[in-house]
Order: C-alpha cells, then structure tokens, then sequence
C-alpha cells in the first residue's frame, strides 16, 4: 500500500505530477490503514486484499470533500451517496471508523502538496454547493431560531434530533425507549437489562422511596418516569419533543400509572412546583450550553427541598480544556448547538451553585456497550428504518452511532454521573449516610 508519507514525498519531489483521485482521497482520510480507495476515474490505491475502504463515486462527492475538508465533507459525500463505505453495513460502519482511526505517522503535508491537490481535482470542484437536505444550518445562520440556548431554538435544535420518528427509535432503542447511556451488571447482560439497571441505580443513588416527589428534566420518552411510579414515587417529567412526551403520556395511561406520572411537553425552566425530593437530569445538560451551566444547576437547586438530591448524568469530553462545541457533522446533522466539556467544569458549576457533591463515578465504557447495541438494533431493522425515514437519514444514524461508539472506546468522550445534595442553611446534607448506600 502507498502510504501517505510517500504520498506527501513523492508529491514534494515532484511537485507537478497529478495526482488520482483516489490518490486525493486517500490524502483526504489522512493516511489511514489498512483500507483500499477507488474513484470514478477510474484509479485506486491501497492493498488489493483490504476488506474495508472508501469508494468516491461521482464528482459531486469530490466537491464536498475539496469544500469542507474533515468529518463534515467525508459525512455530506457519504450522506449524499457520493461516497461508499465499502466492507461494511451502513447501519454499522464501526469497523471501517475504527480503522480510520488507526492513524500512520504523520506529518502535516507541504503547501505544494496541497496545491497540487487543488490542481489535480480541478478548480470547479472548489465552490461550495448546496448540502444534502439531513443537514441542518450552520450555527452562524441559526439566528433566525433565536439566540444559542433561547427557548425557542433550543425547541427546534430539539426538535430536529428528537422527532424524527418514534418508530424509528423504537428498532433502534429498543423496548425501553431510553436514548441514554446503560448500565452494564455484567458484559454479557441484554439492553434491556442494563438499561433497566442504569434506572434502579438513579432510583437508588437519589434515595427515592414511596411518597417522595421526583422532577426529571429531560424525561425522553419516559422511563425514569415509569420506574420511579412503578415504584411509588410522585413524577413529573418535561420533554421539550412534542413526539417523546405523546409516547410517553401513552406509556404512563397503558401502564396504569397516571395517578404519580405526569410527562409536559414544554422547556424545563417553565417549572413551577418546588421542594422535590429529587432531580434526575438524564442526557439533557448537553443540550444546554456550557455557558448556561450555572443558572442551570441554580434553577435545578432552586427546584429541591433542603436535603433533596440532584443526579446529573451526562456526556463530557475527557477534559476541561478542550472547546466545548462539537464537530461539523455532529452540529449539522445530529446535535445542533451541542456543547460538551468535562466533568471536572460540571462539579466546579455545580458547586459554585451551593450543591455539595457526594459522589461522582464514569461509565465512559458502559456507553461504548450501550453503543454497539444500538447499532445490533438498527441492523437488524435495517431495511424497515430506511422505509420509515429514507436511506440518507438512516445512514446519518448509523454513522452516528458508530462514530461515538469509537469515540467512547478510545477515550475521547465519557459519560458521568455526578450526585450531589442541597444543604440546609446550615449546612446540614439532611443525615445521609456516611459511605454510598446504592448498589453499584
């Protein structure tokens, strides 16, 4: 296999030599092994034997690529069916991400080489043309939504990811319905057991019991609702998804709970009940913005009785100096205004609110798990997902969720959760017990 060293020397010693696309195309995935690229000229390069690789079908692919270098160019030729994914089930290209990450030595490649890129591809495939219709506007044209993090944009960023297709999510997720991280008792557990798992560990983390009143922020479709009820506790959840809160005000009216359970569809901060005995804020706060995390742990405070607990489960990058907002195919296509930063800057928030956090632990690997389940899911309904919500969107899923599963195995996302308690005004935590009183 040519390398993109050799590549980039070759290149440098001759400087004028065109270049294939697949060559390009190569250059584009930065040299990563061990896949073999072809293009519609006609020209490959890579091992003949390689299972996986990258196909760049039509000239339009090669345009996406030229005019957003990165993950966003690779996702719209992808997206767009410019570019195949070859070796792998578009439901599940988790092996062909992984061996895009397996990175060779690399140097940055001289400017000559990059001239002699935009030269050998052409000059027309240099202007920006039009997306494919899956991606959303760019974060400097979601003005007209509001300002970042305002009620009303955030409904539509919500909106875009969430209300897709509550079939849809129903192959995907599982019976559960629940579209965050589980909790894995033992590798060999089902979904559904780890996900019902992760809901008995938050039930017992925040020391819910019969009679209490519990506040989910964030509720999805309901299943810290439901399990919470199902255990005696009074629950009102809130969903800014109009689809998620039918679901699971259809869920609660089928499993005779509507007596405890309550789902709104409406913005978390239109709350007005108080004195809880718990939060449980389950994969909303990177929704949120970094910047609102302060107001944001304030008003949950502000919702809780003196001793009541606060559980923040979450998606955090591995550590607090990195940008907070994601990348051009997550923002795009999946997460609008998504923003993620580390733990560590969430119990700093959460503290300087005046919550005492009593417990933090990370199941970074739980979600890889999580992941890959997804994943089975999607597979095996492939062909029924693609009839409910076009193959492009399909694919936009399943490059999603192998993507971060990659992302979770390697360390580059985590998921924490972060307990923490509301102290009297004197600084009394409401006796909780010395040593962690939960299951894990």
């Amino acid at each position: 296999m040519t390398t993109f060293r050799e590549h980039t020397d070759n290149s440098a010693s001759n400087p004028d030599r065109k270049l294939t696309l697949a060559e390009v195309l190569e250059i584009f995935a930065a040299g990563r092994r061990p896949l073999k690229f072809t293009a519609y000229d006609g020209s490959s390069c890579g091992p003949e034997d390689a299972t996986l690789g990258l196909d760049l079908l039509t000239p339009r692919g090669t345009t996406y690529l030229a005019t957003a270098p990165g993950d966003l160019g690779l996702a719209r030729a992808y997206i767009a069916g410019d570019l195949r994914l070859s070796g792998v089930h578009p439901g599940d290209p988790y092996d062909l991400l992984t061996a895009l990450t397996e990175r060779l030595e690399y140097k940055r490649p001289p400017a000559r080489v990059l001239a002699n890129v935009l030269r050998s591809i052409g000059i027309e495939h240099l202007k920006p043309i039009a997306p494919p219709p899956q991606e959303h506007l760019p974060r400097w044209r979601r003005i007209a939504e509001g300002l970042r993090h305002s009620k009303t944009r955030d409904a539509e960023a919500i909106q875009h990811h969430y209300d897709v297709s509550n079939k849809f999510y129903s192959w995907v997720l599982g019976p559960s319905m629940t579209y965050t991280c589980a909790c894995y008792p033992h590798p060999d557990a089902t979904l559904e057991e780890a996900q019902e798992n992760k809901y008995r560990l938050v039930f017992e983390k925040l020391r819910l019991k019969p009679g209490d009143r519990l506040l989910d922020v964030g509720c999805g479709w309901g299943g810290m609702v439901r399990y919470a009820a199902r255990h005696g506790v009074k629950v009102l959840g809130v969903t800014l998804s109009k689809e998620q809160a039918q679901w699971a005000a259809d869920a609660v009216e089928r499993d005779g709970l509507g007596e405890l359970a309550e789902v709104r569809h409406g913005d978390y901060r239109d709350v007005r009940e108080s004195r809880f005995d718990a939060v449980s804020s389950i994969g909303l706060t990177e929704h949120i913005g970094v910047a609102n995390y302060p107001s944001y742990f304030r008003f949950l405070q502000s919702k809780l009785r003196p001793g009541g607990l606060l559980l923040n489960h979450c998606i955090t990058r591995n550590n607090n100096r990195s940008h907070a907002t994601a990348g051009g195919f997550i923002d795009r296509y999946v997460f609008p205004d998504g923003e993620l930063t580390g733990s560590g800057r969430i119990i700093t928030d959460m503290q300087d609110v005046g919550l005492e956090v009593v417990h933090e632990e990370n199941l970074r690997h739980h979600y890889a798990m999580t992941l890959r389940d997804w994943s089975r899911n999607l597979v095996a309904h492939w062909d029924d997902a693609v009839d409910e919500v076009g193959l492009p969107t399909a694919k936009v899923w399943g490059l999603y969720i192998a993507a971060s599963r990659v992302g979770f195995e390697q360390n580059a996302i985590q998921l924490h959760q972060v307990l923490s308690v509301k102290l009297d005004e004197r600084g009394s935590d409401g006796g909780l017990p010395l040593r962690p009183w939960w299951n894990a």
